[in-house]
């Protein structure tokens, strides 16, 4: 490109190596998005474009910066954040704040929308295929609350109906019949809060992962809902568990309209609440798709097969 005006921004040394990245690479990744040239020269970054273009480029290695500040490793997934945000104005907002590890933190714009709208919004639609982080995010920001006090309780529920089982195939009390649909749950919520603390802290009651049928009747206050694989609730369960919403508690609604498991798929409650709530206030939707899928890169290119097929005429 051709070298055009340039300013120079001040940055720890660490913070240079981040935006600078392995080989160079998150620099051209910013370049690229930018059209910008991007020197480190000693003690900051050197950006040489036309004035938008450094603009730009200056928020983004500003967010960068930010996340070293705070102790946070840089990826070449924050970087995109980054760059997106700049791009888009968006929110700032890219860590739950809970995990025994430090802040959990986006890796895509859709998570970091999806964390922002769980911070400012009552009700929150997470939707999207597997592995975008729809459900994690959500457990690690309501773990977050509970720790720091903002809720007394998080709560966990989702249909005990997959792949067409039902509770009563399996063997065993109903715990023992309840934890193999819940097992998701429980391994994000070790990996956030360790198992020593989320023994203790469900001992207290403080955590409780039940199915949907074990809302009915209860107002849930000062807590933080999650209602997981929310494809598979009817209409009417889908309205039940909204309305259980009481004072001083939020809710998170996960699911993939397009993995319905009901016998009924037309029934789904999740594409129908979807439908009527949406622009509702303290109503947020989050749109996840298969380029924000953060498992093996491989669940992606697969997840995207289905799609093509899916659409085929």
């Amino acid at each position: 490109m051709t070298r055009g005006p340039s300013e120079f921004t001040a940055l720890p040394d660490d913070a240079v190596r981040a935006v600078s990245g392995p080989g160079g690479r998150h620099a051209a990744l910013i370049e690229d998005a930018f059209h910008v040239l991007i020197e480190t020269p000693g003690g900051g970054v050197s950006l040489n474009g036309d004035a938008r273009a450094r603009r730009l480029a200056r928020q983004a290695i500003e967010t960068l910066a930010a996340r070293v500040a705070a102790g946070l490793e840089i990826s070449t997934a924050d970087v995109r954040v980054a760059i997106d945000q700049a791009r888009t104005g968006g929110p700032a907002t890219s860590t739950a704040p809970a995990g025994r590890r430090g802040p959990i933190a986006a890796k895509t714009a859709a998570q970091a929308s999806y964390l922002e709208a769980l911070a400012t919004h009552e009700l929150v639609f997470g939707l999207g295929p597997a592995g975008t982080g729809k459900t994690f995010l959500a457990v690690a920001h309501g773990a977050g609350l509970l720790r720091t006090g903002a809720v007394d309780r998080l709560i966990v529920t989702r249909p005990a109906v997959e792949a067409g089982e039902r509770l009563g195939f399996l063997p065993g009390d109903l715990t023992e019949k309840v934890d193999p649909y819940m097992a998701p749950v429980w391994e994000a919520l070790t990996d956030i809060l360790g198992a020593d603390a989320l023994r203790k802290r469900r001992e207290r009651g403080e955590i409780e992962v039940a199915p949907i049928a074990f809302m009915r009747g209860r107002t849930l206050s000062h807590a933080f809902i999650i209602v997981d694989e929310a494809q598979n609730t009817t209409r009417l369960q889908m309205k039940m568990v909204l309305t259980r919403i009481g004072e001083g508690s939020r809710m998170a609604v996960t699911g993939d309209p397009s993995q319905v498991d009901l016998v009924n798929p037309n029934d789904s409650g999740l594409a129908h609440a979807v439908s009527i709530l949406d622009g509702i206030e303290g109503v947020a939707m989050r749109r996840f798709s298969s380029s924000d899928i953060v498992r093996h890169p491989l669940v992606g290119r697969i997840v995207k097969a289905y799609d093509a097929d899916t659409n085929r005429p």
